[in-house]
């Protein structure tokens, strides 16, 4: 599953330099997949479906930070656990239920973003 941001969040950015993906976003900030990943072009995500690598999304928190569910691996390939959760001061990085995922989906959407 993919890890989310809770609204207990301070604010206070720990947890954005640690991803490996670049999926964490300061509220309000607009996002793509080409963001820190090595994505380009077009291309079949492997849960997202078809996604463009330079389309700007709107954020998906307008004041905290927040995960991009499409790009969270859970730092599955990378680390033993979430970094943002082993960073948070508050423990707001948890699991998102409405996002499981298996290791498999989670390697995939690594593969995909990382060439």
């Amino acid at each position: 599953m993919a890890i989310m941001i809770t609204d207990e969040c301070i604010n206070c950015g720990a947890c954005e330099p640690e991803c490996p993906n670049n999926a964490i976003y300061e509220g309000g900030a607009t996002w793509k997949f080409s963001d820190g990943t090595g994505f380009q072009g077009r291309g079949e995500h492997p849960v997202a479906g078809v996604v463009e690598a330079d389309e700007e999304h709107e954020a998906v928190n307008p004041d905290l930070y927040y995960i991009v569910t499409d790009k969270c691996t859970e730092c599955v390939g990378f680390h033993d656990e979430p970094q943002c959760a082993a960073v948070c001061p508050v423990d707001c990085c948890v699991d998102d239920p409405g996002h499981r995922e298996s290791e498999e989906d989670l390697l995939a959407k690594k593969a995909f973003m990382h060439l």
